[in-house]
């Protein structure tokens, strides 16, 4: 599965209208992105299948109902139609012993009025988000370097005897940068150990005195790459590391040849909106709704 919509990102000019409805990106390019996320996150434990009208994510071992959903949900505006289809939905989460999550997106998701329906039927939204893509070059120079010593080092595929020393490092970035509960962090280390092992994924480390400060990740294929998991521990926030990152990240897609790069952003995240627009990403859309069954 290749993107339908590729952008040649050593072009200095602008490659995309930030200001035009979905930033001129046609529908099949879109859905694309929707599905590319998921099957990014599809790593050891957890599936993913198109069932036509929709895709879903499904984990076997985490309940969490971001690791267990529908997305890219084109369904009928007809009101049996519709209602038939969420009953069958409701059915395929039951059966695997899910609470019943949406992912979807106002404007793009089918029908129009999804979210009114959902919300009629008893789902809340939890938050959604905004996607981004890159659209113009990120060899662009942005702002000056940090200053200081630091080294960035990348890792994909690591030999066996350094594995887990490598997921134990990142799991203590990412959970102290996202202030994910100690009680976790076991889980955190074997679940990126399993995606560290993996062709399709990357992660970029910002090292000073051989301490790991900030992480990023990319899951690189089929022409694109889904940012993830961008952050600085703490102690080392506001100095410009999830810049140094970020671009990182988009110029090792750029460099392995995708023609798209992307990623994703919680709504209420100013910050990091503000950096990512900074950076030359901008939203595809409105933010998406992400409903779950109450």
């Amino acid at each position: 599965m290749a993107p339908p919509h590729l952008i040649a990102y050593g072009d200095r000019m602008p490659l995309l209208d930030p200001f035009a409805p979905w930033l001129g990106l046609d529908s099949e390019t879109l859905r694309f992105l929707e599905i590319h996320r998921l099957r990014a996150m599809a790593v050891p434990g957890r599936a993913w299948r198109d069932l036509g009208d929709s895709v879903m994510l499904f984990s076997a071992v985490d309940t969490d109902p971001f690791f267990n959903r529908l997305a890219a949900v084109r369904w009928p505006s007809d009101r049996a139609a519709f209602d038939a289809r969420l009953a069958l939905a409701k059915e395929l989460f039951a059966a695997v012993e899910r609470r019943p999550c949406l992912w979807v997106v106002p404007g793009l998701s089918t029908p129009p009025d999804i979210v009114a329906r959902l919300e009629a039927d008893g789902f809340v939204d939890q938050g959604g988000g905004f996607d981004l893509v890159l659209v113009r070059s990120p060899l662009q120079p942005v702002r000056r370097p940090i200053a200081g010593e630091y080294t960035i080092e990348r890792w994909n595929q690591p030999a066996q005897n350094e594995l887990q020393a490598q997921a134990e490092a990142l799991a203590v970035v990412v959970g102290e940068a996202f202030g994910i509960p100690g009680t976790r962090h076991a889980n955190l280390v074997r679940e990126i150990a399993l995606t560290l092992g993996t062709a399709n994924f990357h992660s970029n480390v910002i090292r000073i005195g051989g301490e790991p400060v900030a992480v990023g990740s990319r899951y690189t294929f089929d022409g694109a790459s889904y940012l993830s998991s961008i952050g600085t521990r703490p102690a080392w926030q506001g100095r410009g590391f999830g810049t140094a990152i970020t671009l990182s990240l988009a110029q090792d897609s750029v460099a392995a040849g995708v023609g798209l790069v992307y990623l994703s952003v919680h709504a209420d995240n100013d910050a990091a909106i503000r950096l990512y627009r900074s950076l030359g990403f901008a939203a595809t859309g409105p933010k998406s709704a992400d409903m779950l069954l109450g």
